[in-house]
């Protein structure tokens, strides 16, 4: 019989500064304890309000160790690295960086026309086997990822499976699912995820209820909030009366291993730091 998973926990994303004062809210951030394994961060920026200024962004730093991916909704990313790689990641667009063995890159948000920067960006866990990877860039433009419309419910798929389509992510160790997902007032969205895969949905715009497989019940989640899921083999989303709902669907299989986070890096020992903070130093870091 199949299991719905009930939520394990709620969280309240905190306000943060990152980069050259770049104003976040965050979810989680990479801890020893590594409770959402395989993922590492999840943060939503969004500068609406033109009294901020200035747009400071994130300029030249390393990361190894992670991939890192960005999603935007409105405004765009402007980014360069070590390798010469450059580009924009514009509305509806994705990035997956795989840092690998290491990188060095820039990211600068831009406002969009209406004066605004909406997105996501999701750190993902690399396999100790892959840390020391080459790293790569897959590039998603709005019109190469599917959207799924069907009985209420639109779903773009970045990576993953929902209704026979298949995401343009690929080849990422942790099999993880990644999708944009809204549901119309009146309708529910079922998915089916892997037993033993870490779970969870962040809830942006809209409200609803998550059911926990019990008839006509339900936990009511508003934007904006973070849910972690209990483990079952799916979940299931309805609309609040009078509502929609629009989540980032996230999941992935858990690496089960130890980790060492030390800001932009992510390795399994302290020893691998002191060695990455080493080849940063000595000029090593990127061949």
């Amino acid at each position: 019989m199949k299991t719905i998973r009930k939520i394990a926990e709620i969280i309240e994303p905190q306000y943060v500064i990152e980069g050259a004062g770049v104003l976040l809210q965050r979810s989680f951030s990479p801890k020893v304890s590594n409770l959402f394994d395989p993922f590492l961060l999840f943060d939503h920026f969004a500068f609406n309000d033109p009294i901020e200024g200035p747009i400071r962004g994130f300029p030249t730093h390393p990361h190894r160790g992670i991939e890192t991916v960005t999603y935007m909704l409105e405004g765009q990313v402007r980014h360069r690295d070590s390798l010469g790689n450059q580009g924009e990641v514009g509305p509806g667009a994705v990035q997956w960086m795989t840092s690998g063995r290491g990188i060095l890159h820039e990211e600068m948000p831009r406002r969009g026309p209406n004066g605004v920067i909406y997105g996501f960006q999701l750190w993902v866990n690399l396999p100790s086997d892959k840390k020391m990877s080459q790293p790569r860039y897959q590039e998603m433009s709005d019109n190469t990822i599917p959207s799924v419309e069907k009985d209420g419910v639109t779903v773009r798929v970045v990576a993953g499976e929902y209704d026979g389509v298949s995401g343009p992510a690929t080849e990422i160790a942790a099999q993880p699912i990644y999708m944009d997902v809204r549901v119309e007032a009146g309708h529910e969205f079922e998915m089916d995820i892997p037993r033993g895969h870490t779970a969870l949905a962040y809830v942006f715009e809209g409200e609803g209820f998550f059911d926990n497989g019990e008839p006509g019940e339900g936990e009511h989640v508003p934007a904006v909030r973070m849910v972690k899921f209990a483990d079952g083999d799916s979940i299931k989303v309805r609309a609040a009366e009078g509502q929609y709902i629009r989540f980032m669907l996230i999941a992935g299989e858990p690496f089960g291993e130890p980790i060492a986070p030390y800001g932009p890096f992510v390795m399994n020992t302290q020893e691998e730091i002191r060695q990455a903070l080493t080849d940063l130093r000595n000029g090593t870091f990127v061949s």
